[in-house]
């Protein structure tokens, strides 16, 4: 918001037709048509699954789209903008082997998400490199948010063999993580260490606070303004896939591990 209100443009949302619906070529054409009927100059999408057909009628119209965080695409014309995943989550995970932890769970996001996918790489790199077993029975995956990752918590808590540490792909599974133990009686960091990803503001409120990956959300939001306006003048953006760095930020939610 603040990077559209220093180049003097507005912010529209809209919402973008139904997944269902999105991928038939008319309906995708004519949602176009309507954006820049209102006057629209580009198009950023936010995590926005399953936008070829967009990106196609976008193209065809001349109007700039960039999508932050694509979901279920690898378009040759997408422009995106993202965040270090692959190198924020194997850094976090990184953390958690210098604590000394050896049974360390997964929960990620949806497949399709080149961001989920990028994070649950970054964190098999490092146990890896680590000498660590990649145990499948400790990786799980879902959509992001609480209930997630408080279902796959609870089965990864009462397993026979319960992990030490539970990194979550964003910070929303990660609270559900920390609902789930309050809720079992595990002590949050001495039985358990919790990680997520995001650093949002609601991160440094929980209970305990959460360590997670910092990514630059602010940042994220300038850069895509700043590439479709750049894409609206005529110019070509320096790169297709524009990613920012990230960086951990340690609270009270991670210790080293129980013996």
């Amino acid at each position: 918001m603040a990077s559209a209100t220093d180049a003097h443009v507005d912010l529209l949302t809209r919402l973008a037709p139904e997944r269902a619906l999105r991928t038939q070529r008319a309906v995708a054409r004519e949602w176009i048509d309507d954006q820049r009927a209102v006057g629209g100059i580009g198009i950023i999408g936010l995590t926005l699954s399953e936008p070829d057909g967009l990106i196609d009628a976008a193209s065809d119209a001349r109007l700039p789209f960039v999508i932050v965080d694509p979901v279920d695409t690898h378009h040759r014309r997408m422009v995106s903008v993202g965040s270090s995943n692959w190198a924020g989550a194997r850094t976090a995970t990184e953390h958690l082997i210098g604590l000394g932890h050896t049974l360390i769970a997964w929960i990620g996001g949806p497949e399709g998400s080149d961001a989920a996918r990028d994070r649950l790489y970054g964190y098999q790199a490092a146990l890896d490199a680590a000498g660590l077993e990649i145990d499948p029975a400790l990786i799980r995956s879902g959509q992001f948010d609480v209930a997630e990752g408080a279902r796959h918590a609870r089965e990864l808590l009462t397993s026979t063999n319960p992990p030490t540490a539970i990194m979550g792909a964003d910070d929303e599974m990660a609270f559900g993580v920390l609902a789930t133990a309050h809720a079992l009686g595990i002590r949050v960091p001495d039985q358990l260490s919790v990680i997520g990803f995001d650093d949002t503001p609601q991160a440094a409120w929980a209970t305990p606070p959460l360590t997670t990956v910092h990514q630059h959300l602010e940042g994220m939001g300038w850069m895509a303004v700043e590439t479709v306006l750049a894409m609206a003048e005529g110019r070509r953006p320096a790169s297709r896939h524009v990613e920012l760095a990230t960086s951990l930020t340690v609270r009270d939610s991670t210790s080293v591990a129980p013996h």
